[in-house]
């Protein structure tokens, strides 16, 4: 299931659960070659568009996008940045 975060406010209630944040500009060519990916796995994920949530690329160290983020409990497990395949994507966040 692929969301987008709408407020900020949301992003902590977001994270409480095992969620993938995928951090993203609309402008980014690899961010757009792995939307599609990301929509072929079964990953919870939240989109944050780094252009609209600056604080947030900032507080989690994102330098790059595409940067791909694995919550659980509300605690960064894994980081990962650009793009990958789908295959590459399930060994990464098993």
């Amino acid at each position: 299931m692929i969301k987008h975060l709408g407020k900020i406010e949301d992003f902590e209630k977001e994270i409480s659960e095992e969620v993938i944040v995928d951090f993203y500009a609309d402008w980014c060519g690899p961010c757009k070659m792995l939307s599609p990916v990301l929509e072929e796995t079964n990953f919870n994920v939240l989109k944050v568009n780094v252009d609209d949530f600056q604080e947030l690329a900032i507080k989690y160290g994102v330098m790059s996008i595409p940067t791909l983020i694995k919550f659980v409990n509300g605690k960064e497990e894994k980081k990962i940045i650009g793009f990958h395949t789908k295959e590459e994507l399930e060994e990464e966040f098993k």
